[in-house]
Order: C-alpha cells, then sequence, then structure tokens
C-alpha cells in the first residue's frame, strides 16, 4: 500500500469502505504526518484525539454498516471556525486561549458526516491578508520552494497565500487531505494557487457563516480546499445547506455535486473577460490564461469574449466595504465579555478598551480598523462607504450582463506565482493587488474556483479560475475538472520540512 497520506477524500472514503485499510491507520499516519510537519507552522494547535476518536467510530460503524458521508476522513479546520471545546483564535492575540462551547454550523456539518479533525489550523489574523503573515502564531511556509536553480535568495521561503495559508499548506504538504477554507476576497482561491491546490468558494450563502468568526459578514463564505475538483465537490457537499442560525443562509437544498461531474463542456460558452488583461502581466500568466482557453475548448466549449467595465474599480470599493464592516464587527473585541483583557492599575474603562486593543490586534487589523471607522465616520459616510455600494451594484450588474453572453468565465487566478515572504510585508498595496482578479466575484457573491494549471519557469505553480452564475457550483466544478483532465497537473512540493 503506498503512503496514506497520498490519499485524498475520495480514495480515503472508497477504500475505507472496501476494506483496504482501516480509518484509524489512516488516520494515525495523517498525525503522524502532522506532527512531522511543525516546520511549517501550519497548524494552531494539533488536535489528534479528536481524529482518532473519529476513526475508531468509523472502523465500528463500519462494522455494523452504519457508515456516514465522511466515515474515515480526516480533515484540517481553518482556526476561524469555532470548534466546540477546542481553542479558536482566528490567528489573533485577542482571541488566545478563547475555548467556544458551541459549534460553528459547517463544522457540525462535518464532524455529523463522520470527519474527524487533525486540528486548528493558521491564517492571516481575522483572515486579513494575503501571505499568512499577519497571523499572531507566526506564518505559515509554503512547502514548495523554486526550482530554477538561480540559488541565493530566490530560495528565501515562500507564502503559502492566504487568508487560507495554513489549510494551503498543509494539503499541498500531504498532511492533510482536505480543509475547510473561507474566502472574503480571495482567501480560498489565492491560496489554492499559490501551492498547486483546488479551491472553492460558493454562492455567498450556501455554506452558513454561523460560527465562523466575522471579518467582512456580507463577503465572507465558507469553502473547501482539496487535491482535486472531486474531492472539493464531496467536501463542499458536506458543508453546505440552510441554516436557520445564519439569516443570509440559502433555504435551498444541496445539490449532489459529486454525482453529477463531468468534464464534457460541449454546448457551454466560457466568457474571457477582457478587461482581466491588465497592464503589467506577466508572460506566463498570459500564456497560462491561452492554454486554459484552449483546454475548455477541447472540452467542448465555445469561447466568447465579455466586458466587465466596472473591473478596476473592484479593489477600492472592497477595501472600503470589508474594512467598514470589519471595524463594526471587531468592535465586540473589549477586553469585557471574552478573550483578552489588558487592565493597567487604575484604568478606566476606556483606557482598558484601548489598552486591550492596542495589544491584541496586530498591525493589518488595526489598519483595516482604521480605514473602516473612518469611511463609516459623520461626513464621509456618503463620499465612501454609500458610494462604494453602489459601485458594487454596478459590478455584479456587469458579471450579470456578462451571463447574458456565457455560462461560465475563465481568467487566472492570482497575477503571479507565490511570492517570498517578507516580499510585500511592508507595501500593503502591493499586497492588497494579490486579489485582482478574485474581489469582483467576491463582491458579486458569485460562485469560483482555482484549480493548478501548471507551472512557472521557477517551478512553482500557477492557477486558473473559473466563475460562474448565482448557485451554479456545478458548473463551475464541472469546468474546473475539465481544466484538471487536460491540465495533468502532478507537481508537488519536494519534502523539506
Amino acid at each position: 500500500m503506498a503512503d496514506f497520506t497520498d490519499l485524498g477524500i475520495a480514495s480515503l472514503r472508497d477504500g475505507f469502505r472496501a476494506g483496504d485499510f482501516s480509518a484509524r491507520e489512516t488516520t494515525d499516519a495523517y498525525v503522524s504526518a502532522v506532527a512531522e510537519a511543525k516546520a511549517l507552522n501550519a497548524f494552531i494547535i494539533e488536535t489528534p484525539e479528536h481524529a482518532i476518536a473519529a476513526a475508531d467510530a468509523a472502523d465500528a460503524a463500519r462494522a455494523s454498516g452504519d457508515l456516514r458521508p465522511l466515515s474515515g476522513v480526516p480533515l484540517g479546520i481553518k482556526d476561524l471556525f469555532c470548534t466546540a471545546g477546542h481553542q479558536t483564535t482566528a490567528a489573533s492575540h485577542m482571541l488566545e486561549g478563547f475555548t467556544p462551547q458551541y459549534e460553528s454550523t459547517v463544522t457540525a456539518k462535518l464532524f455529523d458526516a463522520g470527519a474527524g479533525m487533525l486540528g486548528k489550523l493558521n491564517l492571516d489574523q481575522f483572515a486579513m491578508g494575503s501571505s499568512n503573515e499577519t497571523s499572531a502564531y507566526g506564518n505559515v511556509v509554503s512547502p514548495w520552494r523554486r526550482g530554477d536553480g538561480r540559488g541565493g535568495a530566490d530560495n528565501a521561503p515562500l507564502t503559502p497565500g492566504g487568508s487560507s495559508g495554513g489549510s494551503s499548506a498543509a494539503i499541498a504538504a500531504r498532511i492533510v487531505p482536505a480543509a475547510t477554507g473561507t474566502d472574503t476576497s480571495g482567501s480560498i482561491r489565492q491560496p489554492a494557487a499559490f501551492t498547486g491546490i483546488s479551491g472553492i468558494k460558493p454562492t455567498y450563502g450556501r455554506c452558513s457563516r454561523f460560527g465562523i468568526v466575522a471579518f467582512a459578514s456580507s463577503l465572507d463564505q465558507a469553502g473547501a480546499m482539496a487535491r482535486d475538483v472531486k474531492d472539493c465537490a464531496i467536501l463542499l457537499e458536506a458543508m453546505g445547506g440552510f441554516d436557520p442560525k445564519d439569516a443570509t443562509s440559502l433555504d435551498l437544498p444541496v445539490p449532489r455535486w459529486e454525482a453529477n461531474l463531468s468534464g464534457d463542456l460541449r454546448g457551454k460558452r466560457i466568457g474571457i473577460p477582457r478587461e482581466y488583461r491588465v497592464d503589467g502581466m506577466p508572460a506566463e500568466i498570459e500564456a497560462l490564461w491561452q492554454q486554459g482557453i484552449d483546454w475548455a475548448q477541447d472540452a467542448g466549449a465555445e469561447i466568447v469574449e465579455v466586458s466587465l467595465p466596472h473591473t478596476r474599480y473592484a479593489l477600492p470599493t472592497y477595501y472600503i466595504v470589508a474594512p467598514a464592516e470589519a471595524s463594526s464587527n471587531l468592535a465586540r473585541y473589549d477586553g469585557v465579555r471574552y478573550g483578552l483583557r489588558e487592565l493597567p492599575d487604575g484604568a478606566s474603562l476606556a483606557e482598558m478598551y484601548a489598552a486591550t486593543r492596542a495589544a491584541g490586534f496586530g498591525d493589518e487589523v488595526k489598519r483595516r480598523i482604521l480605514i473602516g471607522t473612518y469611511v463609516l465616520s459623520a461626513g464621509f459616510y456618503d463620499a465612501y462607504y454609500t458610494k462604494a455600494q453602489k459601485v458594487r451594484a454596478l459590478i455584479a450588474r456587469d458579471f450579470e450582463q456578462a451571463f447574458g453572453q456565457a455560462d461560465l468565465l475563465l481568467t487566472p487566478t492570482a497575477p503571479s506565482a507565490a511570492f517570498a515572504l517578507g516580499e510585500k510585508s511592508n507595501d500593503p498595496l502591493a499586497m492588497y493587488l494579490n486579489d485582482v482578479f478574485t474581489v469582483p466575484s467576491s463582491l458579486a457573491g458569485l460562485p469560483a474556483m482555482s484549480v493548478p494549471g501548471g507551472l512557472d519557469a521557477a517551478g512553482l505553480p500557477l492557477g486558473l479560475q473559473i466563475i460562474g452564475r448565482p448557485l451554479d457550483e456545478q458548473g463551475v466544478l464541472n469546468a474546473g475538472l475539465a481544466i484538471e483532465e487536460r491540465a495533468g497537473f502532478t507537481a508537488r512540493a519536494d519534502k523539506w520540512w
């Protein structure tokens, strides 16, 4: 038998059901892999006891014939999802030691489906970041290294992307078969592209936000990250569904995405947004995009050019709307009810608030709170926030009109391959540009997915993004599968950790 950690969700599930191995065998292998990969800093806490208990329950269930959809499958959980009895920090000092007494709806669904939890995965603090360098628990290190032989600084540790960098690094390093992620502006898709894995953000409302530490409530959406499209479909099916505890949850049945997977795109029109051909786009990204177009045509799709004229306003719109919502959401962290409390001798209540927030929040979180507070303040609300919401509506309308000409859209996922840790951390604007291709679909609440398409000249993964109509996760997954089948991406990071 090959190394159990080479098995993804479908292989683990099917092999376990066939009696090829026990759940305990595979889970033990993953627990050992997690313990051996501490150099990646992908986990904030490890929970082998949870994964082993689920494995033992799965083995007992197989004996009795009472199997669940994810029996025998251990997962990594992004530390933005509240997990009852296990610390949940959002990678912030503000929540260090916080142990929820309740379970997020998404993790409750996964555990009810039989999955175990290997641990809580590292992320950018409060999901604010694109490189996983803002975590209070230290940055995650990508398992990938440049392999172009240039040596020197080019062998520097690389970012796994963000904010779901712990999830992407752990999957790419084969220390978890799959993981949860959250996506506010591209935090599933960009790290997936940087580490050569697949990741899907579903339509806003497909997965409940209950129990997910809030960043920007009108944008945050849970999604699936895995080694391939099929595994993403399996995981997303288990995660999705209506939740009365979330007012934005869609009261719709969960489709059978795995059963209906097909890489046949005959009859489908794939739109290519002309505005995504940005100035200074690297030739490798342009070439990969053209290769993706050729693969879609080979799968039977018709290629059409579409226009999304307000695309250039997406990033500035996002960096008004998201910080405004963050300013409101993070006001609850005041040192009174839970989490960190800094109480200097003789301090007043206001001084305790200030001391707690100064000590608990990192620089990027403070930056976004300040931006958000500013755009919501008297005299600036209409000038910035109201105007941004109007532009957001125009961006959504652009997509609606584009989908009158096309069934799906195909773009690059990110404007570059993974960059070195520290390379952009002192330039917030350069960091924010990582989301230039992913932000528009997030503002519109659309399903979107990244799949690996190839390697750049330095041997690093590059991703292609598929964007679909609202609720058309099936179309997105099918197009992802068509590209996956033709790309034949099998590259993996050489083990150095």
